[in-house]
């Protein structure tokens, strides 16, 4: 096939269509970090590591057609990143138990990765990073996945998250006691599990900023709170008996409650927006927070919960 022909290239074919964990790399540190969490996740789920990296030119698409020799260089460069990801995932997970496939494609890293997460269990990516593939600003479509992802999508913030000290850390999920937050709460428990890790489940309520727990009334709406919060949660935790679950309430804002729990966690999940939310446009606030500024990896989990992969085929 001509080089101007702009081929899709898979070196290691997945064979088959759970592509299990899938992560995008650019070459940069964080999209590497982002490489090495990934399969850590694929060995204590037993699936495959799907490794995906794009050389085309992002900031202007099909504006021109690229030399040749230009073309060759560029697709070398995603050759190297691929290898280079490989070879951390294997130092992350040594032996052969984790079956690693990469891809090498021509395309809009967004649209390939979304389109990959209709067959993966979890997408994941770096929140930021400009790579040895020119122009791949990966971390500039983490937003993106985490709104539109058809499975759960994890973003990676940095070196700490793949460090031995990070194990024993809990896991921590967002409740606001709507539907939105059934995926992430199922989410949370089935990760703390395979972790061997506790759960911590918050729920705040308070949606305004500069105010203290309120004067009156707190000892009943602390009552009434901690009720709901123990109904959401009451079908999971009989689910995973395993699991110690601690639960948290706050008279205060959702996002800074959870990023102060993510200080000591390893993993913070959240539905991708709450009570008034738009499914698949908006990314709710504390959501976004998060993505942002925490310190942990961070797991947006969309309606529906199932992998898009158990869907009808042609839907």
């Amino acid at each position: 096939m001509a080089d101007n022909a702009h081929p899709t290239t898979t070196f290691e074919p997945a064979g088959d269509d759970d592509l299990g964990v899938v992560v995008g790399t650019d070459g940069s540190e964080i999209s590497y970090q982002a490489v090495a969490w990934a399969a850590g996740e694929a060995d204590m789920r037993g699936c495959r590591l799907h490794i995906v990296t794009s050389y085309a030119n992002p900031i202007v698409p099909g504006a021109m057609e690229l030399e040749p020799g230009d073309l060759r260089d560029l697709r070398v460069q995603g050759q190297r990143v691929l290898a280079d990801a490989a070879r951390i995932a294997r130092h992350t997970v040594p032996g052969e138990s984790l079956h690693i496939s990469t891809e090498l494609i021509f395309d809009d890293v967004t649209t390939a990765l979304l389109e990959r997460s209709r067959r993966a269990q979890v997408l994941v990516v770096g929140n930021r990073g400009l790579g040895a593939v020119r122009r791949a600003v990966l971390g500039s479509v983490s937003s993106v996945v985490a709104r539109q992802s058809h499975c759960p999508a994890a973003i990676v913030h940095g070196v700490s998250e793949t460090e031995p000290e990070s194990v024993p850390k809990p896991v921590v999920v967002g409740v606001d006691g709507s539907p939105n937050s059934e995926p992430a709460i199922e989410f949370g428990f089935a990760e703390a599990s395979r972790r061997k890790v506790d759960l911590i489940a918050v729920h705040a309520w308070n949606d305004t900023t500069g105010f203290d727990a309120p004067v009156l009334g707190w000892e009943s709406i602390h009552r009434t709170e901690d009720v709901l919060l123990g109904a959401a949660l009451a079908g999971y935790a009989a689910r995973y008996p395993e699991v110690t679950v601690h639960r948290v309430l706050a008279w205060d804002t959702p996002a800074r409650v959870l990023l102060h729990h993510a200080e000591s966690a390893q993993l913070v999940v959240v539905g991708s927006h709450g009570r008034s939310g738009i499914t698949g446009i908006l990314l709710g606030s504390v959501s976004t927070a998060l993505l942002h500024t925490a310190p942990c990896p961070v797991v947006v989990v969309r309606q529906p919960s199932r992998n898009q992969a158990e869907e009808p085929a042609g839907r």
